[in-house]
């Protein structure tokens, strides 16, 4: 017995060596399970709906978030964008432009001003963290001077992305869709590749031929686009473009990236993780308003598990 003890064993730490996400899996299983026991309504099928629609907004653009973290970059500046692709959508639209037209110039500017700050990072050899916290304030300066601080109302059919489709909100559907091309970008793609190499050793990845540069620039760019899109189905699911949307937002992307296990080193990360990542985060928010806890509480424990989750990263690359 004792020998097929230790074999079963050894078969489940194997299994989750090959399955670097298993412990934050663990961890969102538990945290599920004692929530659930407390509140059994937490396992209903429409609060399960409510839980993916509420952290589906984290959970796209912690994609391009994770893609930044990996290069061993951050990104403070997608709140901003999020408000700008609501705001500027609404705007347009307003003005008399196709909804779609308006949706793919919102997008493109978005890029524009990701890739801006991309090229200021590489070109001036600047730290993340200030270029992108600069541009988080230009972009809101710009979004209140588009709408006056004033919401602007969004009546079009580009409100179904803020609807339902068979009872579920297309913005899972979205969310499901960017987070598995995401993964096949990232992990099985050339391009993915070249991430993971710029984020482990910038100078051996330029030596061997990458354009470590346009590989930087690249993904704040797809990171601004995605903050854009989901900014946009926020505007479509409240019918209004208001500059207050994706406050805050920085910091829950960056929280579900690295309780996913992206480390803030770069070169590490997965967008299944981010996915339990922005999960966790989900069913936190979720739990503390079924158990009637002070909303306070969910950022001081949010805070608690971020710092949890970069002990255990570091601890797992010093063993590494």
């Amino acid at each position: 017995m004792g020998t097929e003890a230790k074999k079963k064993t050894n078969s489940i730490t194997k299994l989750f060596d090959s399955f670097s996400e298993g412990g934050v899996l663990v961890a969102l299983v538990v945290l599920c399970i004692v929530i659930g026991c407390i509140n059994p309504v937490f396992f209903s099928l429409k609060n399960v709906i409510k839980v993916l629609r509420q952290f589906s907004s984290i959970g796209i653009i912690a994609v391009g978030g994770a893609f930044v973290i990996v290069t061993g970059g951050i990104d403070l500046s997608v709140g901003s964008f999020m408000a700008f692709g609501a705001v500027g959508t609404a705007k347009l639209v307003s003005m008399g432009v196709e909804p779609v037209l308006a949706l793919l110039i919102m997008l493109a500017l978005s890029a524009l001003c990701g890739l801006l700050s991309g090229i200021i990072i590489v070109k001036l050899s600047l730290n993340p963290f200030i270029v992108t916290l600069a541009m988080m304030n230009i972009i809101s300066g710009a979004t209140y001077l588009i709408s006056n601080g004033i919401p602007i109302a969004f009546n079009n059919y580009l409100n179904f992305l803020g609807g339902d489709a068979a009872g579920i909100p297309v913005a899972i559907f979205v969310m499901l869709i960017i987070m598995v091309l995401g993964h096949v970008v990232l992990s099985k793609t050339e391009y993915g590749r070249k991430v993971f190499a710029v984020g482990g050793n910038a100078k051996a990845a330029k030596l061997s031929g990458i354009n470590v540069h346009k590989v930087k620039c690249s993904v704040y760019a797809m990171t601004a686009a995605l903050a854009c899109l989901t900014g946009i189905i926020t505007c479509a699911n409240l019918s209004s473009g208001d500059v207050s949307t994706g406050s805050g937002y920085e910091l829950n992307v960056i929280a579900a990236c690295v309780i996913g296990g992206c480390s803030l080193d770069g070169g590490q990360g997965s967008i299944l993780g981010v996915f339990i990542g922005a999960a966790i985060l989900g069913v936190i928010k979720n739990g503390f308003v079924l158990l009637r806890i002070p909303a306070s509480w969910q950022t001081i424990t949010i805070g608690i598990v971020i710092i949890l989750a970069c002990v255990l990263d570091q601890i797992n690359r010093k063993k590494k």
